[in-house]
């Protein structure tokens, strides 16, 4: 049983299974390899001065690992509530979860399978959206989108940066206050 099942580990997904393992949750984030980030050359993202694409990806899930979050490669084909939680079906084996966070990129074809609403692009070329507000909420309680498929802009820090809005909306919510991470220098 996780408390998070995270679809897709990109800069959205990653960053959102980054600040839900290091709050504690159990958390799994699932990768199908394909996302559209591995394809870029970054020089515009906050803190790199440049990186691959597929450099960025691979750094965002192994910084989610140092803090717990379980990586595994995966393409989700279903997620079904079950009582309080939800099963979360892959092409290899089920989990079980009280949240998912879909950060799928582009992709809508598992969101729309299992009843989330959506509504149409304003990126170029993003021709369809989950309709989250502005906590990455979903039409289904539980389910939350970060990302491209949320509707922000597909630029590799900002998709990051929704991922991490997300996470803590979500962890804000299960502790019924504000959830705050702030690191101190060690001395």
């Amino acid at each position: 049983m996780f408390d998070v099942v995270i679809i897709g580990a990109g800069p959205a997904g990653a960053s959102a299974a980054l600040f839900t393992a290091k709050a504690g949750k159990k958390t799994l984030l699932v990768d199908n390899e394909k996302s559209m980030t591995k394809r870029a050359w970054v020089e515009n993202h906050y803190g790199v001065e440049e990186i691959t694409g597929a450099g960025l990806v691979e750094l965002g899930k192994k910084q989610a690992a140092k803090f717990g979050a379980e990586l595994v490669q995966a393409t989700v084909t279903d997620i079904r509530k079950d009582g309080e939680n939800f099963v979360v079906e892959t092409d290899q084996q089920q989990y079980e979860a009280g949240n998912v966070i879909l950060a799928t990129g582009v992709l809508v074809d598992l969101a729309e399978k299992v009843g989330l609403n959506v509504k149409p692009g304003t990126e170029p070329r993003i021709k369809t959206v989950l309709d989250v507000d502005a906590d990455g909420k979903t039409n289904i309680e539980g389910i939350w989108a970060a990302g491209t498929v949320a509707g922000v802009s597909v630029h590799t820090i900002v998709t990051a940066g929704d991922g991490a809005k997300v996470a803590i909306n979500l962890l804000s919510t299960l502790k019924g206050e504000r959830y705050v991470d702030h690191d101190l220098l060690k001395s």
